[in-house]
């Protein structure tokens, strides 16, 4: 009998080494596939500045593949901003050919600091630090285009009616024009050499930094100028 006992022991040695790697199941391919698209997610959110957590990933059925590694290749649809639910394909390839199109449904949790309103702001109201604070709240309930700096909204103009305690996006407030259509104005125009200044009506109104379109007294001719300060304005010269 001490005589087999190598011999046996050899045997088993070579069916453990010769026999065929067990398949992983369907839970091991599920776990693959989450780790594909949870490594995509977070690639496609890296620059947002965004806290992400995915909440869910959902499959149609369940996941068989055939044995072997696996290449995975996640199709998002375009327009996906990289929150809340979408829709998704993972392309599975085995020695590029492709052996399963995996339709795969994920929701994604995202949240980052916004600007929020502390009480109602009328329309046509100047906006003060005193109206607003920054939270973190999620993304799905508010809006991507929700400023993030208080000091981005801070003295611009209410565009709209905003109601207390609702994020501020920025297509919600204006600058506040410094000068107003009809007014008289500084027109300026200058380079290194020569300054010319001649008197002028606004025929819009601005803020700094805006072009709007002035008459010129003297010629009575209308061009487009940059607002300065509440009185002057400068075209290109």
């Amino acid at each position: 009998m001490k005589h087999l006992l190598p011999h046996v022991f050899i045997m088993f040695l070579i069916l453990a080494i010769f026999s065929p790697r067990q398949a992983l199941s369907a839970t091991d391919r599920e776990r693959e596939v989450r780790e594909v698209v949870t490594a995509f997610v977070t690639a496609r959110t890296a620059d947002m500045g965004w806290d992400v957590h995915i909440r869910r990933v959902t499959f149609s059925d369940t996941l068989k593949l055939p044995e072997g590694a696996i290449d995975y290749e996640v199709v998002a649809p375009q327009q996906w901003e990289g929150w809340g639910n979408a829709s998704m394909a993972v392309l599975a390839r085995q020695n590029d050919r492709m052996v399963r199109n995996i339709p795969v449904r994920i929701d994604v949790e995202a949240k980052t600091d916004m600007v929020v309103t502390l009480r109602q702001i009328e329309h046509g109201s100047t906006i003060t630090a005193d109206d607003l604070v920054l939270q973190n709240r999620e993304i799905s309930q508010s809006s991507s285009r929700a400023s993030r700096r208080i000091e981005d909204i801070v003295g611009k103009k209410a565009r709209t009616t905003l109601r207390a305690n609702q994020p501020v996006r920025t297509d919600q407030v204006e600058k506040v024009p410094l000068i107003k259509s009809g007014q008289m104005v500084m027109i300026i125009a200058e380079n290194e050499v020569i300054k010319i200044s001649v008197a002028g009506k606004a025929r819009s109104s601005g803020a700094e930094g805006d072009i709007i379109t002035v008459q010129s007294q003297n010629s009575f001719k209308e061009i487009p100028a940059r607002v300065l300060n509440a009185t002057t304005v400068q075209v290109a010269f």
